[in-house]
């Protein structure tokens, strides 16, 4: 780009977790190129940020990116932001953590199995100290001690109640003669509930994910807000979806080209087919939004969604 008059700083490079290496990094820095790309789970600054924003609970609200009515069945995500820092290979960047109510499903598929784990091992644990008969109250209350320090760390909470049942002979008494009790046991009785407090953040954390960029100083600060980044990023579906194209096998095998400049000429017929289909489409936009009219659309019905005419 630097060789068609773009100066560094002149744009934003947009990536995919990829881009995030050592190297990467530090030709970015080094060639001052700004950039956005989200940050790998498996960085320790990652759940950091996460961690520190869910523990901060100062969410800006973003609201709805969609720029059109979402079906009934699938409503569209609604976005929170939190601003903070990273460090990663000795240098600062700025990261924005974002939770989105529609991340993810599988991450919480994966939180209600654990929370099940979590409750048939309490379960289990309640079974044996249930069965058992305590003969002072104090045997009673170290039990249910012993049971609530199990339930600590498994999101749940258990409400133990300890209960004093009376203990009777054998044999059966003449009629009206009252029974006297030949001693007295102590029960636990039991009832396991989730723990939402514990719950919460960790479904909160299931939510998000990071953004990190080098836009850190005022100025780029005032132009990439938050939201503004996100929608940035999130724009990287209508890149893949343009040259979604030369992926298609059917085009992949047609192609019997070995030399580089037979190739780079292809290159540029596929570039101009692609500007000129998007040059049709910003036409078709356009005139939807100036008219208010429907243009026929698939299956030839009247159609305004102007994301998908083409």
């Amino acid at each position: 780009m630097a060789t068609h008059g773009l100066k560094p700083g002149a744009f934003v490079y947009v990536a995919d977790s990829a881009f995030v290496t050592q190297d990467n990094l530090e030709k970015a820095q080094a060639a001052n190129t700004k950039f956005l790309t989200r940050l790998p789970a498996t960085y320790d600054e990652c759940s950091r940020a996460i961690q520190k924003a869910v523990d901060g609970d100062a969410w800006m609200e973003l609201g709805s990116l969609a720029e059109m009515v979402p079906p009934q069945k699938r409503p569209a995500a609604v976005y929170n932001a939190y601003e903070t820092t990273v460090t990663l290979y000795e240098h600062d960047y700025r990261a924005i953590v974002v939770h989105s109510s529609a991340h993810d499903k599988r991450r919480h598929k994966r939180i209600d199995r654990l929370l099940e784990n979590k409750r048939n091992e309490l379960e289990a644990l309640c079974k044996k100290i249930r069965s058992e008969a305590y003969y002072c109250r104090a045997d009673a209350q170290a039990a249910a001690d012993k049971l609530n320090a199990a339930a600590v760390g498994s999101y749940h909470k258990c409400e133990c109640l300890i209960e004093k049942v009376a203990k009777f002979g054998r044999g059966r008494l003449a009629k009206g003669v009252l029974r006297t009790p030949v001693g007295y046991e102590y029960q636990l009785q039991l009832k396991i509930n989730p723990d939402s407090e514990k719950v919460k953040p960790l479904r909160l954390q299931a939510g998000c994910f990071v953004l990190i960029c080098n836009l850190d100083s005022q100025q780029d600060m005032t132009n990439f807000d938050a939201r503004e980044l996100l929608r940035l990023y999130k724009n990287q579906d209508g890149i893949e979806r343009n040259f979604s194209f030369l992926k298609d096998p059917v085009i992949v095998n047609s192609i019997f080209l070995k030399k580089n400049h037979r190739i780079e000429v292809l290159g540029l017929v596929l570039l101009i087919s692609l500007l000129i289909w998007r040059l049709i489409e910003h036409c078709m936009r356009r005139y939807i939004s100036e008219t208010g009219n429907t243009i026929t659309g698939w299956k030839d019905n009247p159609t305004t969604n102007r994301l998908r005419l083409c």
